[in-house]
C-alpha cells in the first residue's frame, strides 16, 4: 500500500527515482523495491521521502485508519485524514527485542508515551527507559530512535509537529 501511494505521489511530482532518493537519502533500488512491495519501510525513511516530495506522512496511510506493518513495526495514523495536520499521532507497537533502526533528526518537536512495557528512547547519545504511563518531549533536531529491548510487546505513541 505505501509503496504503490508512493509512486502515484512521486509521479504526480514528476520526479525520479533517483531525485527522490538523493533528496531523501536512501538508494534508487531501495525506493525501488519499496514502490513494488519488495521491501518495507521505516517511519525514519517514510519521514525524509515526505519531506523531499512536500508531503505529510500520513498520505502513505490507508485512508481507513488500519494499521501498517512491517517486519520490525506496526504503526497506526491517528490523524483522520486531516490535512495538513499541525501535529501527527502515531500509534506505534514494537515486538520483543526490536532494536533495528538508525537514529534520524527532523524540524519540529515530538513527544513520545508509553501505553505498555517499557522503551528505550535514544536522543543524541542518551539512553532514556520509558516505564508504562510515563513520556517524554524534545527537540526532534536532535538525532533520536526508539527500541525495544525486552521480551514483551511494547505500544506507545508518538507526537510529531511540523
Amino acid at each position: 500500500m505505501i509503496g504503490v501511494r508512493l509512486k502515484e505521489i512521486r509521479k504526480e511530482k514528476k520526479m525520479t527515482l533517483k531525485e527522490l532518493a538523493e533528496g531523501a537519502g536512501v538508494s534508487i533500488s531501495f525506493l525501488s523495491q519499496v514502490e513494488r512491495g519488495k521491501s518495507s519501510v521505516t517511519l525514519e525513511s517514510l519521514r525524509k521521502i515526505s519531506e523531499v516530495l512536500g508531503v505529510n506522512p500520513s498520505t502513505f496511510f490507508p485512508s481507513n485508519n488500519e494499521p501498517v506493518s512491517g517486519p520490525s513495526f506496526h504503526y497506526q495514523d491517528l490523524t483522520q485524514q486531516v490535512p495538513n495536520p499541525d501535529f501527527h499521532p502515531i500509534l506505534v507497537t514494537l515486538p520483543a527485542n526490536q532494536s533495528d533502526g538508525q537514529p534520524f533528526a527532523h524540524s519540529g518537536h515530538e513527544f513520545v508515551y508509553v501505553i505498555e512495557g517499557t522503551l528505550t528512547l535514544q536522543i543524541g547519545t542518551k539512553m532514556i527507559e520509558l516505564q508504562q504511563g510515563e513520556s517524554w518531549f524534545f527537540s526532534a533536531s536532535e538525532t533520536h530512535y526508539w527500541y525495544n529491548h525486552t521480551d514483551q510487546t511494547i505500544r506507545f505513541l508518538v507526537v510529531s509537529s511540523r
